[in-house]
Formats: structure tokens, sequence, C-alpha cells
């Protein structure tokens, strides 16, 4: 077994190397920069030059490989831009791996995406079609709809540990009360590792959440507990947010983008049934531990 892992320099990517890695894979990540991924061959994968919107890299990056890994995805960007990366990037990766013959494909989807969240912002209707692709391909697959990432380093957890150890107001979006299930990365990273080859994983679409449900405002009085400290909430209008997100969405380290607050107003990012906890059987990071981890 040879499994081509795609997008693997970015935030979850590393840790699925590693997890598949710890089981004995044979991993080859897809790099566009051969610079950046130093990391990934210090865990012992092969790197391959390639972009998933080159068919003709593709192609050659899957010779010989017998499974796949597609995490690509881009969080901010032109429509255009999403459809260019995840839809057509998508696209062409499928046609690769039906030439190729490969036996799985995994793929990374997200909490919240289905038929009616697509019409809300340009990343779900990508993830959307991401996974339509993935189910028509005549493919065996698995897809994987985490809620949000947490890990130490990346994602959005480093950010709301600063907010509440640095700030004495801490601002919330909306009303505070929609409810979210953080997953840390490492677990997701496992659930990849064990779902390329596990029969009971096979043409399946799963929903990751940790072991703990919070409101935006219990999460952010959760990390204050693990902190230490003791913040006041400042809650911010949807539309005040989306209006200041959409003036700054395109600096340099801009924390938010206007899509990212409709995608929070959308409502609750949690698990609808524990067919991922029945399937997999993994134990998971608890959600204070998950922030001590990240402190």
């Amino acid at each position: 077994m040879k499994i081509l892992v795609t997008g693997a320099t970015g935030f979850v990517g590393p840790r699925v190397v590693h997890a598949l890695r710890a089981h004995g894979r044979d991993v080859r990540a897809l790099v566009r920069r051969p610079e950046r991924g130093a990391q990934l061959a210090s865990l012992g994968a092969e790197l391959v030059t390639g972009d998933v919107t080159d068919p003709v890299s593709l192609r050659a990056a899957l010779d010989g490989c017998t499974h796949v890994v597609h995490l690509v995805a881009i969080i901010r960007g032109r429509p255009q831009d999403f459809d260019r990366v995840m839809t057509q990037g998508t696209r062409n990766l499928v046609a690769a791996a039906k030439e190729t013959g490969i036996e799985r494909f995994v793929l990374m989807s997200a909490l919240g995406t289905t038929e009616t969240t697509r019409t809300l912002v340009p990343y779900f209707a990508a993830k959307w079609a991401m996974e339509q692709e993935v189910v028509g391909s005549g493919l065996e697959y698995t897809i994987f709809r985490p809620s949000f990432v947490f890990g130490r380093n990346g994602g959005v957890l480093p950010t709301f540990v600063r907010q509440v150890r640095y700030s004495p107001a801490v601002t919330v979006i909306g009303s505070g009360h929609q409810r979210i299930q953080p997953v840390w990365v490492d677990d997701v990273g496992e659930h990849f590792a064990r779902a390329v080859d596990l029969p009971n994983a096979a043409n399946r679409t799963f929903e990751l959440g940790g072991p703990d449900v919070v409101t935006w405002d219990g999460l952010y009085r959760t990390i204050a507990k693990v902190l230490g400290k003791r913040r006041r909430l400042v809650h911010v209008p949807s539309s005040l947010a989306r209006t200041g997100a959409s003036l700054t969405q395109w600096a340099p380290g801009a924390p938010l983008t206007a899509d990212q607050v409709t995608m929070i107003e959308a409502g609750d990012n949690v698990v609808s049934n524990d067919d991922a906890v029945q399937t997999f059987r993994l134990p998971l990071v608890p959600l204070e531990e998950q922030i001590r981890r990240a402190a």
C-alpha cells in the first residue's frame, strides 16, 4: 500500500502523515514547493512536486499509489479561486485516481457542508461539490466532515487563547449561543490513518467532533478557566462583524473573513450521530486538555 496525500503541508496534513507513518504506511506527499516539505520528509514521506490544478502532475504523482487522502482546501479567496483549487482540483484528482486504479479515496470535507448550506458561501459550495465528485466517481471512498479542528501550532485555537490571555474583554460574534464540537488535530489524523483500509469505513461519510459540545460563550469561558483568567464577554452583532471583516479580510494576518462570519451565523456546528465513534472507537482528547496543550 502506498498513499498519496494532498494538502500535506497545511495544518492538518502533517498530523495525517504522522499517523499514517505510525501505522507503517508508505506515504507520498504532493507538494507545490518542495522546500515546504522538510517536516514531511522527516516523517519518512516521499515528496513529489505537483498541484491539484495540474492534471498531468497528478497522474505522475499517483503512479504506484493505491490510496489517496485528499486534504486540499482554501479558506479565503474569490469564488473562482474556490472553484479552481477545490472543485476543479478534486475533479482532476478523481479523474487521475480512476485512471490509475486507486483502491480508496479519503476526502477531507467540513461539518456544516450540506446541499442547503452550499448556497451560503463559496467554501461550502466547493466542499459540497468535492463530496459529490467523490461519491459519484465509482471509487471506493470515505469522507470526513470535522467540526472545528483545534491544535497547538495552527488552526484557530491559538488565536482564541491569545484573545483570552491578553484581552480583559473578549469579543464574541452574535449571541454566543451557537454550539460547536472542537476535535483535536491528532485525533483527526488518526481517523484518516485508520480509514484508508478499514472495511466498515467504505463508502461512508462521517461527522467528526470531540467529546465535548460547547457554545461559543462556553468555549471562551472554558479557555479562561484553563488559563486562570476572569474575562468579560462582549457580543458583537453578526452584521457588524461581517461589515468589519469585509473591510479587513484581505489584510495580512486578518483573523476573519466575511464568509467565516456567515458560517458562524449559520448555526450549530456539532455532529448529528455517533457513526464515527462506533466505527473507529478512538479515545478523543477532551476540550480542556486541548486548551491546555495549546496554552
